[in-house]
């Protein structure tokens, strides 16, 4: 599943079936694509070419989180809850810094975040901790990926996370299990395609069901030339279609 950066006026929320985790299959995808892309840990991204992969730190820190459940809530600090302390305050930092312009937030990364990232890092590799254990695999994991990670920092478009991502995605994850026609390939590539609509329209503030129901009907006696009107940014969807504007409460001023 593909989408759009979070600082686009338009999104685009893609799904692709493939029968494999091939890197091959990102590779043909993204081709013609140069810039930044946000994945989890596969390490089939990391080789694109004229690619730069910015880790997800959402993922690294949830190995960290599962130390801490697995240990119970009775038991003492650690390594693990003062990791997830320390990632806290990255995040704690983006958080302030959403509604800055992308020029305003990689300034604020580079001059408070990029030192806090690195100082995790350096303290991480500290920790005298048996490899196959839990802490152990959770600390080989997040310094396997500092790479991909620190990558964040390039740019005040990227993001500290791939949740986007993985929010969009959930849906069809969840739903599949209990479709009837998943279970084929021509199924799943029509899963894809008609999911890939529906997070589209919810990603441009579109009503799916209403959305859909208009392209049905104006789609069969839409020329070629006009298709473009009827993209969730286009001039033709009628206001039926959009999501009411969300009003903002004056009292929190």
């Amino acid at each position: 599943m593909r989408l759009t950066s979070g600082d686009t006026s338009r999104h685009i929320v893609l799904f692709e079936y493939q029968p494999s985790r091939s890197s091959e299959h990102p590779k043909r995808f993204l081709e013609s694509f140069k810039g930044y892309l946000h994945t989890d840990g596969y390490a089939g991204y990391h080789a694109l070419p004229g690619i730069t992969v910015i880790g997800c730190w959402v993922h690294m820190r949830r190995k960290f989180e599962n130390v801490v459940k697995a240990a119970g809530s009775d038991a003492p600090d650690s390594s693990a809850r003062e990791a997830i302390r320390r990632l806290g305050a990255l995040f704690h930092l983006e958080d302030l810094w959403q509604n800055l312009t992308p020029a305003e937030r990689h300034e604020k990364r580079l001059k408070e975040g990029e030192p806090l990232a690195e100082a995790f890092f350096a303290w991480l590799e500290t920790l005298r901790v048996l490899p196959k254990m839990p802490m152990g695999e959770a600390i080989s994991y997040a310094l396997g990926q500092r790479r991909w990670l620190m990558n964040v920092y390039l740019d005040g478009r990227t993001e500290l996370s791939n949740n986007r991502a993985e929010n969009a995605v959930r849906p069809f994850a969840v739903g599949r299990k209990n479709w009837l026609f998943c279970d084929s390939v021509k199924g799943a590539k029509a899963s894809a395609i008609v999911y890939s609509i529906i997070e589209t329209a919810k990603a441009n503030g579109l009503k799916p069901f209403e959305y859909l129901k208009f392209l049905f009907e104006t789609v069969p006696n839409t020329t070629t030339g006009k298709l473009d009107d009827l993209l969730p940014w286009g001039q033709a969807v009628p206001e039926c279609c959009r999501m009411p504007a969300i009003k903002e409460d004056k009292r929190s001023a």
